[in-house]
């Protein structure tokens, strides 16, 4: 049972046939019902829309801390997605009916998806983050080809609540599907929640989408760590290995990371949040012209324009086509596979032996933490808060070291400090020229480059 905490909703998601999630009162380890899209051991994927029909009252928060259940719901837009096969993806029904949607039926059904039977995808639209659920179902009617495909989905300022709801759109999706035309549960849902869609030209901080960097505080955490299925981070760490270390350094000098995987891209969404939680710093001040590294989720060739504007930001795509739009990334994923084309940045690609420390310590921790919880001496932490906290830590260090070598009088930073930062002094050296670069850091770096001695 040591291994409880990997057994995510995550990868059910990915390979179950089912839309519905399992009930939200099960415990780990009872039966449920409604299909097979869960598992045992984690935390529900939504609050506690277990029956289609919004009947007034909230969702069952998740477990998790009270200042984001006590945060005011925001959702300025319901909509129905469904695929013509005359011509394609359009939007069949939305509330306000005069809410600019234009693009949402791409991102709400992702390139693909007719080969899978369900899928989640979050995505951003302008200053609003959305979730949506696909469902596929087989029809005998030679005008829909055999196949009715729909998505429904909401629009929110702040991705950090959306997860609330998933319950809800896989059930209303898959009402949809069962019986088209009938939206009056959307409505009476709409109704309840619906919040104010923050000006374009300028909003107060506090409408503002939810912001990484520079500078995460601890008390903004809390409504971070709630926003996926438990063990998110487990899956991600398994699924990248030591690679993880790769992308924590990319992330960190802000560079613009592409995600490839074919459907589904509910799982992908999850690596673009896991990715961001890497950068995660809570030192107050440090970078403030520095860009801010960007969630944008599910992205298609109608982002393109939007992207191509971007310096920094982390998105994940089911097109094959962006590999060779090499303007539009920095570092591209591709399954395991973590490659750049940009010569400067080809040394960070190798994982040196502090690296390897790194992700001993990290699986160390794991294991400690996942040992804890089997004989229950700890049932307040998760992996997730281990994941997040590890490395907000490594960079706290990072930064707190770099601050105080500039701040003295010959700020000079030397081999030392990188060890004391958890760096390898060689292995690492481009990395740091470039983070004190992006981070604007005056400071000399006397660390001799190998290939120079």
């Amino acid at each position: 049972m040591v291994e409880r905490s990997d057994e995510a909703p995550l990868l059910f998601w990915a390979e179950g046939p089912a839309v519905s999630a399992p009930p939200p009162a099960a415990e780990p380890g009872s039966s449920s019902s409604g299909g097979g899209g869960g598992g045992s051991g984690g935390r529900r994927l939504g609050g506690g829309w277990s029956a289609a029909p919004w009947d007034g009252e909230g969702p069952a928060e998740a477990a998790g801390p009270q200042r984001a259940e006590a945060e005011e719901d925001q959702i300025v837009a319901v909509f129905v997605v469904t695929f013509d096969p005359r011509t394609g993806n359009m939007v069949e029904w939305c509330l306000p009916q005069d809410i600019d949607l234009e693009g949402v039926e791409f991102k709400s059904m992702a390139s693909g998806s007719h080969k899978i039977q369900s899928d989640f995808i979050y995505f951003r639209k302008g200053l609003c983050f959305g979730l949506a659920c696909f469902a596929n179902m087989p029809v005998e009617s030679e005008l829909e080809r055999g196949a009715r495909m729909k998505s429904v989905g909401i629009l929110s300022p702040s991705y950090t609540l959306l997860y609330r709801y998933m319950h809800f759109l896989e059930n209303q999706v898959r009402h949809q599907l069962e019986m088209p035309g009938h939206y009056s549960h959307l409505e009476a849902f709409y109704d309840d929640k619906k919040g104010v869609l923050p000006d374009s030209k300028g909003t107060p901080s506090s409408q503002q989408p939810v912001h990484w960097l520079p500078s995460i505080h601890r008390y903004m955490y809390p409504e971070m760590k709630i926003t996926h299925p438990a063990g998110c981070m487990s899956q991600f760490i398994k699924f990248f290995g030591e690679q993880i270390l790769v992308l924590w350094k990319f992330a960190l000098l802000r560079k613009r990371i592409l995600i490839f995987s074919p459907p589904p891209v509910g799982v992908v969404c999850y690596r673009v949040y896991c990715c961001c939680c890497l950068a995660n710093v809570s030192l107050p001040g440090l970078g403030g012209t520095v860009p801010e590294s960007k969630p944008f989720f599910y992205v298609n060739v109608a982002d393109i324009e939007m992207l191509e504007t971007e310096v920094s930001y982390v998105a994940c795509t089911t097109e094959k086509i962006f590999e060779q739009k090499r303007d539009l990334y920095d570092v591209y994923v591709d399954n395991q596979n973590v490659k750049t084309h940009h010569e400067h940045l080809q040394p960070l690609l190798k994982i040196n032996n502090a690296d390897k420390e790194k992700y001993r310590r990290l699986n160390d921790q794991r294991q400690m933490l996942m040992y804890s919880q089997e004989v229950g001496e700890d049932c307040s932490s998760c992996e997730e808060d281990l994941f997040i906290l590890f490395f907000m830590e490594q960079n706290n260090r990072i930064f707190q070291t770099l601050l105080e070598v500039s701040a003295s009088q010959d700020k000079t930073l030397t081999a030392e400090h990188a060890r004391g930062m958890g760096l390898d002094p060689q292995g690492d050296r481009s990395f740091l020229m470039d983070l004190l670069e992006v981070y604007g850091i005056d400071v000399m770096l006397v660390i001799d480059n190998p290939c120079c001695t």
